[in-house]
């Protein structure tokens, strides 16, 4: 998918935006959300979701991919994610999204209504794949 339709990107930061208001971020204050088009034309969406353990919080990019590989899903066209100030993923949801969709569009946009289109492979050159395993 080298190019995203706009209705298309309209519909997954709606679904996005959706999944930001259901975000369980009472420490940080700061919630995420995330909306994952597979190929099979699925929209998976995942929320942040903290935990008192800081280091057990899970980011919302990583949520819709678990979710989605859980149903069966393991293929990604695009992914949205909306943040208030539209920050970019993590390094650990960048090395998560390489794995299954190395070139996938990534849309990032912010509560008001900003966004921009990067890929994954922009957010993380030279990306650790699995292909770097030795056999």
């Amino acid at each position: 998918m080298d190019t995203l339709d706009q209705s298309l990107v309209e519909e997954l930061i709606r679904q996005a935006l959706q999944a930001y208001g259901r975000s369980y971020s009472p420490y940080s204050r700061f919630p995420v959300g995330a909306a994952l088009l597979t190929h099979s034309g699925r929209v998976i969406a995942g929320c942040n979701i903290e935990n008192a353990s800081y280091g057990l919080t899970v980011c919302a990019e990583r949520v819709a991919i678990w979710k989605a590989v859980s149903e069966g899903e393991t293929e990604f066209a695009a992914l949205a994610v909306v943040t208030t100030n539209a920050g970019s993923p993590c390094g650990a949801c960048r090395q998560v999204m390489a794995e299954f969709a190395p070139h996938m569009p990534v849309i990032i946009a912010d509560t008001s209504g900003r966004r921009r289109v990067t890929t994954v492979s922009d957010l993380l050159p030279d990306a650790f794949l699995p292909g770097h395993l030795l056999p």
